[in-house]
This record gives structure tokens, sequence and C-alpha cells, in this order.
């Protein structure tokens, strides 16, 4: 598992621009609404199920786990989904997720009526298992799908699809406020889950099928044996684990220490989604025009948000007192950084597949799209259950700059594997020149069709 191994030009030929196909539109027009109502339904519980689950005698670390459970499930599901997705097929798995999804969203807005304590935890627990595997159903094909439909383009076209993404976490925790203040807690899940279901017929009737060919030789071990990969991985890890730790914990520390009320949460959440939805779009055409700077991105987005991270708080250690206007200032620092180290990750990890000899097609894609969502599952688990025990045993200031910590420490990694690649490049070069170098003639060859007439 040698660095030199993964050593070599990650940029795809540049294809010149052209009109989108009827299919392409389509798929574009699906995937969009994947995203904006699976972001809605997922965001709206920041804003006021934290308090609501507090009432019911959850503990903070018990919150902290419902949070993560449903990451935990959609890590699961997105193996084995991603895994299978040619046998199951990429349409049938992308409506039956979003069919799912949207039933146990309905059925987690009554969980109010239940009693307290151990009979609503065990609900919220299975509700929201059942609801990461439509999920995770969902989301995993629909990242293959776009890789199978846009193969030249796939960093601006998921750049396009963050701003349906950052929609639906902008407009969930401002609606799930303003709809829990107005009608009480079932209303936000029933509303947004039949939302969510209105996207079952429309993906039915205008998403293309796929055809593929099952392959044996792809896997998740060989693809994880690739230092590239594994490094890309974590990356993605810290970046989902600091957006699942705001999401557990950022409503109690806005409530209790900036005296904010569950509608002014909801706004104050925009100030992370906002920039990230609306950066994604030039992240992703940067990203596809210049690869080449696609490792730099994560390294500087990464350090970014490991200083955001520090000062939201911020840490003890600053002796700064937390501020409402430093808060939102560093939200948005962490939606930009966020942004900027997010998008080139998926494509390079289908570049870095293929060049380690993985085919080009939706298996390999299933492949990678699986590893891909399975990895963000788990930092959005660790990210509310880890996060959320530091917040209980400390407080919001000391977990927020932990969640820094890890991704500083991603962005450290990265630097020294690319600072190694190019040793190992340069050293490369050095050998082949001198080389040729040896092979040379020590005199100049006479030219052959030369003929002396003198």
């Amino acid at each position: 598992m040698d660095i030199d191994e993964d050593i070599g030009d990650s940029s795809p030929a540049e294809t010149p621009a052209t009109k989108m196909s009827r299919q392409q539109i389509l798929t574009l027009i699906a995937m969009a609404s994947i995203n904006f109502s699976s972001m809605i339904c997922y965001s709206i519980l920041g804003p006021f199920f934290p308090n609501e689950a507090k009432k019911k005698g959850v503990s903070q670390a018990m919150i902290g786990l419902i949070f993560g459970i449903y990451a935990l499930c959609t890590l699961v599901g997105s193996l084995l989904l991603g895994k299978y997705i040619v046998q199951i097929g990429a349409k049938f798995m992308i409506v039956a997720g979003l069919f799912v999804s949207s039933g146990s969203t309905v059925l987690f807005g009554f969980l109010d009526r239940v009693s307290d304590g151990t009979v609503f935890i065990v609900l919220c627990f299975i509700t929201r298992c059942i609801n990461a595997i439509g999920f995770s159903a969902a989301v995993t094909s629909s990242f293959a799908v776009l890789a199978k439909v846009f193969p030249d383009n796939i960093a601006t076209v998921l750049g396009f699809m963050e701003i349906f993404t950052g929609l639906g976490l902008i407009l969930g925790p401002p609606l799930g406020g303003w709809l829990y203040q107005s009608f009480g807690y079932e209303i936000p899940f029933v509303f947004t889950g039949c939302l969510l279901f209105v996207t079952v017929p429309l993906n039915l009737w205008i998403l293309p099928s796929f055809d593929a060919v099952p392959s044996s030789q792809n896997s998740f071990l060989r693809l994880c044996t690739r230092i590239k990969i594994l490094l890309i991985c974590f990356v993605v890890f810290t970046l989902s684990s600091g957006l699942g730790f705001l999401d557990a914990t950022l409503s109690i520390f806005a409530i209790e220490k900036l005296n904010l009320s569950a509608g002014s949460v909801g706004l104050l959440m925009i100030g992370l989604s906002l920039p990230y939805g609306a950066a994604s779009p030039v992240f992703g055409v940067i990203s596809d025009k210049y690869p080449s700077i696609r490792k730099w991105m994560m390294v500087i987005g990464g350090m970014a948000t490991a200083v955001s991270f520090c000062f939201l708080g911020p840490l003890p250690v600053f002796h700064i007192r937390s501020q409402l206007w430093l808060t939102v200032l560093m939200l948005i620092v962490v939606g930009f950084s966020l942004c900027m180290t997010c998008i080139p990750t998926f494509a390079e990890m289908i570049a870095c597949a293929h060049e380690n000899g993985f085919e080009e097609g939706l298996s390999t894609l299933g492949l990678v799209s699986g590893l891909f969502s399975a990895v963000w599952s788990a930092g959005m688990f660790f990210g509310p259950t880890f996060g959320g025990y530091i917040t209980q045993a400390l407080d919001f200031e000391w977990s927020a700059g932990v969640q820094g910590a890890l991704t500083f420490l991603a962005a450290l990694l990265q630097v020294i594997y690319i600072t190694i690649e190019d040793i190992q490049k340069k050293s490369q070069k050095a050998s082949t020149s001198l080389l040729q170098g040896e092979k040379s003639p020590l005199l100049p060859k006479t030219d052959p069709l030369r003929v002396d007439v003198s």
C-alpha cells in the first residue's frame, strides 16, 4: 500500500461543453427534488427536537444518540446498497428509499403522544433507523446516477446539486421552528413527510432506467487499500461529524447561552447553510476546471473549518465571551470552508478508483458512492454522539474545539501526503532523466542518409 502507487494525474480529460441531453435534464430535475426534500426532512429537527426531548426526560447524551443512530443506519445501508446497486436497480432504490423515508418522517411526528422516558426513546430509535435506511437507498443511488450521467463534470453537477441541499438546509430549520411554534410538534413532520412523498411519483415518472452489468472484481476492501482514498474518507468523516455535532448541540447552546427562541435558532442555522449552498456551484466549477488544485481546496477548507470551530464557542483558553455576532460569523465561515473541502472529495475518489484499475461503470460508481455515503454517515453518527457526551461532561465550547482539532488533523495528514507525493514524483523524474542520460551515446551518431561526395 505504497503512496507511489497512488501517484498520478487525477485530472480528467477536459471535454468541450455540449448541450445537455433529455436524459441529463430529467436526471438533474429528479436529483434536485431528492436533495431539496430530503434535506428539509433531515434539518427540521435541529431547532426544537432537542428541547422537546429534554422535556420527555431524555439526557443530552441520549439526544446525541438519537441523532447519531440515523447516521449509523445510513452507514450500514450505504455499504450494502452501494455494493448491490446493479442487482437492485438504481431507479428502484431511489423510489423505494423516498417512499420509506417519507412514511417514517410522518410517523416520527406522532411520537409526542407516547409516554415519557424509555418508550419515547425506543420508538425514536426505531423510526429514525427505518428513515435512515430509506434515505441511504435514495442518496447512495443518486450519487452513482449523477456520476454515470455526467462522467466529465461530476464536481460541477454536485456543486449545482448542493444548491438544493443548501436550500433544504436553509428552509428546514426556520420552517420547522415556525411550524413547531405555530402548530405544535406533529405538523412539521407531517408537512415535510408529505413533501418528500410527492417526489416518489415524480421520480418514478421522469427518472430514466439504467442498465449495467455487475462486476465481481470490485470490492470495498480493494478500494480502501489506497492511502489516498483513506485520507479523503477521513476528510469526509471530519466534515460530517462537525455538521452532526452542530445539529445536536447548537440549538441548546443558543437557547441557554445566547437566549434565543426555537424560531431564532432556525434562523441562526441559516448562517451555516446559506453560504454552503451559495458557494457550492462556484467551487464545483473550479474543481472541474482546475482538478490539480482539488487537494489544496481540501487542505485550505479544512484549516479554515478547524479555526472556525475553535472560535464558535469560543474555546475558554481564548478568554472571549460567547456573543451572537461571533457565533454567526463563525457559522458563515464554517459554511464556506465546509463547501470548499467537500465538493472536490467525491470527484477525487472516483478518479483514484479509475487510476487503480476499477472499471468505468455503474458498479464502480455504486461502490464509491456507497463508501462516500457510509463515511459521511459515520461522521454524522460520531459527531452528535461523541459531541453530545463531551458537551454534557464539559460544555459546548470545549466540544466545538475538539471538532476543530479533528478537522485540523485531517488537513495536516493531507499536507503530509501531498508533500511525500511531490518528493516521490521529483525522485522518479530525476531517476528517469538519469537513465535516459546513461543510454545516450558518447559520440553523436552520423546521419546514415548523408553521402560523402568529395
